[in-house]
């Protein structure tokens, strides 16, 4: 129903854009007085007697769909209510709360004109948020809630019959009802449909919220979608706020439903088209929804499968995401590395991600702890020097001299250097541990007299000779080396370096100097996401590391976090287009204020030619004529 929104803007009267927290005040009468609503769903909730209150719920359950009645708002408001902080309670499940559910969410998308009275228009989506809760947790609900019929209204409202707003929580109830196994075939009878809806909404829905909410004034905003968002009692502010938390909810929501199906190796080969995993790597929930793993969670269950690998292993814009996702402080860092580790060690390909991959993992190869996982590094090692063997003796070519150098950088740092360490003894060992110290203040006062160069050939010395076993000297080794490439703005060994000496420190205290650089060679290269991530681990790490009270954000971290997020704002892209349209249509305006202008000066001209032609012989004939008479005369006189 594309044109819903202005209808409703057209249509709802005022009484049904009044604000619903003001209603709650007015609509239901004291406890004291006497009810004359023989179907009253408070009545029957104040039921002291348990039978007959719950008689009287189911009661009010049944009639409620088949009921005109101001009340009915308020009553599910408040079961939405009750569904969001007891989901696992079986009370209302087994009273039939899913039936009265399905059937005012069928009502609401059948009779516009039931829908636009009263209050109304907020029925559908409380009704399909209780399902959503309902069957969050718990398969005998959803298995109960399938047999009363929710399906079926549910993708009413997914395919749009009234506004994102109900998209939201209905693809939020599809996908629980999804994500148990005795209720997904019941799903899967609309897999086509369910795939392309959400395969659409998450490519569309940031669009589509700022185009008919974010981006429109806020005298022109649907005033249910402004009561839903703030619940009666928010400003403008708010309002914006709550909008981009939903959107991004919807986006993340839509995937987990795709996810439910790719988990199963269901229509694969629908959601590896090529133009919708190139959008998927960009996807993730923002700061508003970082619970959420978003594009990469549905990219690592897509790995899983032979089919998911072959076509993220074929799209080089998915492989670069993951690798810079991948030495980033994101939070779902490690199912970027994950997808990664999967693609190489299938040799099917391997080779398509290999010369790529490499350049990225070489960094974390001494990454020790991430995220619950131990010996990550040597995992990581493990999977890049599988085939070394037949590479250093010539049975494989990369055709990439730049990755085949970075293995061999690979295998002599994780094997031939600890052979060769292995076997130095302890006199050795405290020479070079003392050689390094020196080569490090060599670097540092090379670094203060300007001689940036020089300080990075010093460190690099030192690093090469540092015992691996010295992980804090090589951190701060690697973390001064970062800082010379940031002033030589050589953004990408900055990165590399900072990686390194991340990978390095402790996952519980991750040294902070190097998130600071590396979120600056992040900004360098554009990257506002990775460099947003590393500016605010290296905030939290600061205050963690001191008193918190009186602890102030550096001004120059609080430059840069208001930088990239600006630059990261979810909605950044819909502007942009937004604006552009602007500036086409104006173009396009003026252009065409353009030809009528220059039609109308042709036309001008031409009069002006044509009246100057006329002119020109009326001036010839003239003169013609007087020269006839001088002549006659001069005839005359001889």
């Amino acid at each position: 129903m594309p044109n819903i929104l202005n209808f409703i803007r057209v249509h709802l009267p005022e009484s049904a854009m009044d604000s619903q927290h003001q209603k709650k005040n007015t609509t239901h009468k004291n406890s004291k007085s006497l009810c004359t609503n023989p179907c009253c769903f408070f009545c029957a909730m104040n039921e002291a007697d348990p039978s007959l209150r719950r008689a009287g719920i189911a009661k009010c359950f049944k009639e409620m769909p088949l009921r005109d009645d101001q009340e009915h708002v308020l009553a599910l408001s408040g079961l939405w209510n009750i569904a969001m902080a007891q989901p696992d309670d079986p009370e209302f499940p087994f009273l039939g709360i899913f039936e009265c559910a399905a059937n005012l969410i069928r009502r609401g998308v059948s009779d516009r004109d039931w829908l636009l009275r009263d209050q109304n228009i907020y029925i559908p989506y409380y009704a399909a948020h209780i399902i959503g809760s309902y069957t969050m947790n718990k398969a005998q609900f959803a298995e109960r809630a399938v047999k009363s019929g929710v399906i079926s209204p549910l993708m009413e409202l997914l395919r749009g019959r009234m506004s994102w707003v109900e998209k939201r929580v209905a693809v939020r109830a599809l996908g629980h009802l999804a994500s148990h196994e005795k209720t997904f075939d019941a799903i899967s009878m609309y897999e086509a449909e369910i795939i392309n809806l959400s395969m659409e909404n998450a490519s569309t829905c940031l669009d589509v919220v700022y185009d008919e909410f974010v981006g429109v004034e806020n005298c022109r905003r649907l005033k249910y979608h402004c009561d839903l968002l703030t619940r009666g009692t928010g400003g403008l502010e708010i309002e914006n706020r709550k909008a981009e938390e939903w959107a991004s909810q919807l986006q993340c929501w839509s995937l987990y439903l795709l996810n439910c199906f790719a988990c199963k190796e269901r229509s694969l080969n629908r959601i590896c088209k090529k133009e919708f995993l190139q959008k998927l790597s960009g996807m993730w929930g923002g700061l508003a929804n970082r619970s959420s793993p978003a594009g990469i969670g549905l990219i690592r269950t897509l790995c899983y499968s032979r089919t998911g690998r072959r076509n993220v292993a074929d799209s080089k814009e998915v492989i670069e995401r993951l690798c810079n996702i991948s030495r980033s402080s994101d939070k779902w860092q490690y199912m970027a590395i994950d997808c990664l580790l999967l693609i190489l060690k299938d040799p099917d390909t391997r080779y398509k991600a290999l010369n790529a991959a490499v350049l990225f993992l070489v960094d974390l190869v001494d990454l020790r702890y991430l995220r619950g996982r131990t010996k990550l590094g040597d995992a990581i090692t493990q999977t890049l020097l599988q085939d070394y063997d037949q590479l250093k003796y010539g049975n494989l070519d990369l055709k990439s001299e730049s990755a085949e150098r970075t293995l061999g950088e690979v295998w002599d740092l994780k094997v031939e250097r600890k052979k060769r360490e292995s076997i130095l003894t302890e006199e050795e060992a405290r020479e070079r541990r003392l050689l390094v110290g020196v080569m490090k203040q060599e670097g540092n006062r090379l670094f203060w007299s300007g001689d940036v160069e020089g300080a990075v050939l010093k460190y690099t010395e030192a690093l090469e000779l540092c015992p691996l076993k010295m992980r804090k000297e090589r951190v701060v080794l690697h973390s001064n080396r970062a800082q010379c490439h940031l002033l030589l703005r050589d953004a990408e060994s900055a990165i590399s370096d900072s990686t390194r000496a991340l990978s390095l420190s402790s996952a519980v205290s991750p040294h902070s100097k190097s998130l600071w650089r590396r979120s600056q060679a992040y900004d360098m290269k554009g990257f506002a996401k990775e460099s947003l991530m590393d500016c605010l681990m290296f905030i939290n790490d600061r205050i963690k590391s001191r008193d918190t009270i009186g602890v102030s954000i550096p001004y120059y971290a609080a430059r840069m976090i208001t930088k990239q997020m600006n630059a990261t704002w979810i909605f950044a892209t819909a502007k942009s287009k937004d604006l552009n349209d602007h500036i086409v249509e104006n173009q396009e305006s003026n252009s065409h204020d353009h030809e009528i202008t220059m039609t109308m000066d042709i036309r001008k001209r031409k009069k002006k030619v044509i009246a100057g032609y006329a002119h020109y012989c009326r001036r010839t004939v003239e003169e013609e004529e007087r020269a006839r008479k001088d002549r006659d005369r001069d005839r005359d006189r001889i």
